[in-house]
């Protein structure tokens, strides 16, 4: 399958099409040399349709921060999802492609002020506090949005400790922050919580809905209309993952303690939607082998690839990684103890410390799964090595349900081998929609 370098094109995979032969075509047309990604939309909508299904009550508003390419924004859009902005530009982002500004939360609780404006001028009313200053800063510059408190509630075990920097205590500091709001005269229309991203501790939603019906409660004591719950993100997504624990864990405590179905509930995913839709490959363009002084013999090789930790593995710096090279190329009998490097003259910039590969030559191609989530968003292009570009690929049924929703159009999408030079939509029609509430 000859692909287009055009991230905004979609090319429709035929059915002897998948996105390994498509990787190994771009790698063996001899045109490549450069770090490549495939996105398979066909893996997001699989992954939407697994929402609907585990988690019925819950609206996906999808966090944009985990991946902002204008690609998955019209794809989720179409398939019905609402949006997580943290910042002016994501919201600019997802308003460009059609997205009802009601349908958007601005879910930073630490807004610059010229964002908060901003906010106010495009019609997002929607954003959440946990602070006195936020308080303070939303009356002066937007006193008619609709307010949602965070609060802190911790999973033991989760990629990212989100509660580090963010939540006000729900017992002894939401009630203040809540009366505050009410004497200024703002108005307070939920509460949301986020465990963690990537979190590993399923029970800790219960504990963190149960805190939520508290501050609920006295927000309807203070007189304010709570309508709505945000149970924030932590959902994983690589392949091979599930999100029924999770999903148990959540549905219960809802119906016990929120089993009013007036209460509107969202959640917040990003890793759960594009994690296991991207694949990377990379090249490899050096390799030193280390020896045994004694015999001569090969105690392991080194290999360098063309991306790196300054680049789309970047999360290797922040978070607990597992990264699994897999040899484009058939297994060699021959194998070592192997370490991968990215391109950069950095020593820090280490991929995989010791693995099991086959030998490779100078060349070869190592790909890399669950790529799509904190990735691509964070690369640099440090020391002047180039991001990867990203072919974006759907199988035919998934072409078949998208190619007429709005915002998606079938200029959108290429048919065969050859794309042509198709005219993109300008993403000027607005989705229609009911308010959130």
């Amino acid at each position: 399958m000859q692909l287009s370098n055009n991230d905004e094109l979609i090319h429709v995979m035929g059915t002897s099409t998948n996105v390994w032969s498509t990787i190994k075509d771009s790698a063996d047309s001899g045109l490549q040399e450069d770090p490549f990604c495939v996105c398979d939309v066909s893996d997001i909508i699989k992954k939407h349709e697994e929402w609907i299904v585990k988690l019925p009550r819950i609206q996906p508003f999808n966090a944009v921060k985990c991946n902002d390419s204008l690609n998955v924004i019209r794809v989720l859009a179409a398939l019905g999802t609402c949006f997580d902005c943290a910042s002016e530009a994501e919201i600019n982002k997802v308003l460009s492609v059609g997205v009802d500004p009601r349908h958007i939360i601005f879910a930073h609780p630490a807004k610059p002020l010229s964002h908060i404006r901003h906010a106010a001028a495009v019609g997002v009313s929607l954003m959440t506090f946990d602070s006195e200053c936020e308080l303070h800063k939303i009356k002066n510059l937007f006193p008619t949005a609709k307010l949602v408190i965070r609060i802190r509630c911790d999973a033991a075990v989760a990629k990212c400790y989100l509660g580090k920097k963010f939540g006000c205590n729900p017992e002894k500091d939401a009630p203040c922050l809540m009366t505050l709001a009410h004497s200024l005269g703002l108005e307070i229309v939920g509460v949301s919580f986020h465990v963690g991203s990537g979190c590993d501790d399923p029970p800790v939603y219960q504990k963190a809905i149960a805190a939520a019906r508290k501050v609920f409660d006295h927000g309807l004591f203070l007189g304010f209309s709570m309508k709505l719950l945000d149970i924030g993100g932590g959902f994983p997504g690589h392949k091979g993952c599930s999100i029924d624990r999770i999903a148990e864990v959540v549905n219960n405590a809802l119906e016990e303690f929120f089993p009013d179905c007036g209460t509107h509930v969202i959640a917040e995913p990003g890793r759960f939607y594009v994690a296991s839709a991207y694949t990377l490959a990379a090249n490899v363009h050096f390799k030193r082998e280390l020896r045994n002084e004694k015999d001569g013999s090969i105690t392991s090789v080194m290999y360098y690839i063309n991306d790196g930790v300054y680049g789309t593995f970047n999360f290797i710096l922040y978070e607990p990684a597992e990264v699994r090279p897999i040899p484009l190329k058939g297994t060699k009998h021959t194998t070592h103890l192997s370490s991968i490097w990215g391109p950069t003259c950095n020593d820090r910039d280490k991929i995989v410390n010791l693995t099991l590969l086959p030998e490779l030559d100078i060349g070869d191609w190592l790909v890399f799964e669950n790529m799509g989530a904190y990735n691509l968003q964070v690369a640099s292009p440090f020391s002047g090595f180039p991001t990867p570009v990203v072919h974006t690929v759907i199988d035919e049924q998934g072409w078949t349900l998208l190619k007429n929703k709005h915002p998606m159009k079938e200029t959108h999408f290429v048919i065969g081998n050859k794309p042509g030079n198709l005219p993109l939509g300008t993403g000027s029609d607005i989705i229609k929609g009911e308010p959130i509430f």
